[in-house]
């Protein structure tokens, strides 16, 4: 039997979607270009909002759109899709 711990193992698409741009971006600044320490903005999936503090944002819930949201320090805090 396989090994299941909530939030930590799925098998729902959606979710691994989800991890796997959190996995490439957290931590990270967005720029015009890739390094080490940046990811290029436009390598990212469309659609795609960047949110930063203070931004404001509708409530309208798109599965397909990913929703970046950058820290103070401009470094991207987490993703979500919605």
């Amino acid at each position: 039997m396989p090994l299941v711990v909530p939030g930590v193992t799925t098998n729902d698409p959606a979710v691994q979607k989800t991890e796997e741009w959190m996995n490439k971006l957290c931590g990270k600044t967005l720029a015009d270009h890739t390094s080490e320490t940046t990811f290029c903005k436009s390598d990212l999936p469309q659609p795609t909002r960047i949110i930063e503090p203070g931004t404001m944002v509708t409530k309208d819930f798109n599965p397909d759109r990913l929703n970046v949201h950058v820290g103070e320090d401009g470094k991207v805090s987490h993703v979500v899709h919605g």
